[in-house]
């Protein structure tokens, strides 16, 4: 086990009308408020008011930047930190899923170093503050509202990379299960999809620490229990809070204590097909992983049989890997490129954006040629 350091500063706080509790903290930051969000949704279910209701209770100023996509892209970052800058805000609302929570993480590094945020992931500048940040979640998925990781992407230079700054842990995050009632069926299986991934990265991360693999077969066996319930039973709070709680602990920090690092191979080819065909980040992952798995079967045996055993009580590494395809396919996921309209056609393009942006996994290294076969792997 390597050694390891837990210091996570948000605040979470987890239940039915949670959101109660907004005003109170606003208090601690200050009244000019940044609220970010993507389109119409929150305003279709409700949750648009009832936030708009708490910060008016809080006496705020309230600034809007609205319309952030479901891949999110840095020419809306620098606009809302623009329109924060402006009227010189004191804290960001996020309310949404990990693309805009993600998005105002940038966001509020942006506003401080008063740069273009692309500065940031080209490392040109350094931050040393960003505004405080609060997050409202409504998808449960990415669990970027606990941790400082996000990842935005850049249409014109057809790159999607991560960034990490201690700056972006949002302060308090807020995760009432009824806000995400209305997320349709697909987006509630790609949520499903994303959670298992991460956790799935810690595991085939470098390191070794028997505990923290135990966290990551929990969490992964506790979306694979409630995940198909949940597909039946959309509005279920029961399901819907079990789902929101393991998405949080899947990349928390949960699945990488006493490891060196994670992965990550697979999501950076699940943001090649996002940031060239805008493939939903949880469809890529549930095409990509597979394929992965079956590429580095080999090499993995050890990990894949113990996975198996203590998730799906099935220790053979092909049939390990088939259940996982088995499940995605269940919870109404795509597992083929074939399933999203792509197909050998598609092989140079994929392959040379995964070259141009340098993907790898930082355990198991990847080139050119292994590009090409995993995609041949994806295609079926």
């Amino acid at each position: 086990m390597e050694n390891f350091i837990i210091n996570n500063p948000t605040c979470l706080h987890f239940g039915r009308g949670v959101i109660s509790g907004l005003p109170p903290v606003l208090d601690k930051y200050g009244k000019r408020v940044l609220l970010v969000f993507g389109k119409n949704s929150i305003k279709a279910n409700g949750v648009y008011d009832q936030i708009i209701n708490q910060l008016h209770l809080a006496q705020a100023d309230i600034f809007e930047y609205s319309g952030i996509k479901s891949n999110p892209v840095v020419s809306d970052v620098d606009a809302a930190a623009e329109l924060g800058r402006k009227n010189n805000v004191d804290v960001i609302v996020a309310v949404g899923g990990g693309s805009v929570i993600d998005s105002a993480k940038i966001i509020s590094l942006a506003i401080s170093i008063k740069n273009n945020a692309w500065d940031l992931f080209e490392y040109k500048v350094k931050p040393t503050s960003a505004i405080p940040l609060i997050a409202v979640l409504t998808l449960a998925a990415t669990g970027s509202e606990m941790n400082a990781f996000a990842v935005v992407q850049n249409d014109e230079t057809k790159q999607k990379p991560g960034y990490f700054s201690p700056f972006i842990f949002p302060k308090h995050s807020f995760l009432d299960p009824e806000y995400t009632f209305s997320v349709p069926a697909n987006y509630t299986a790609y949520g499903i999809v994303d959670l298992i991934a991460h956790a799935l990265e810690g595991y085939f991360g470098k390191g070794e620490t028997t505990l923290t693999d135990r966290f990551v077969f929990s969490i992964i066996k506790e979306a694979i229990t409630y995940g198909p319930l949940l597909m039946n039973d959309l509005k279920n709070y029961d399901y819907r809070e079990k789902i929101m709680f393991a998405a949080t602990c899947a990349l928390n920090g949960m699945t990488a204590y006493g490891k060196k690092t994670g992965d990550w191979g697979v999501h950076g080819i699940g943001h090649a097909l996002s940031v060239l065909y805008d493939v939903p980040h949880g469809a890529s992952l549930s095409i990509a992983y597979p394929a992965w798995m079956n590429y580095f079967k080999n090499r993995i045996e050890d990990k894949l049989v113990l996975f198996g055993k203590e998730v799906f009580n099935e220790p053979v590494p092909e049939k390990t890997i088939a259940c996982l395809k088995n499940f995605f396919h269940q919870i109404g996921a795509p597992t083929s490129l074939k399933e999203i309209g792509l197909d050998a056609r598609h092989k140079n393009e994929v392959t040379e954006n995964l070259v141009f942006n340098k993907t790898t996994g930082d355990n198991f290294q990847m080139v050119q040629t292994d590009f090409e076969n995993i995609f041949e792997l994806m295609l079926n």
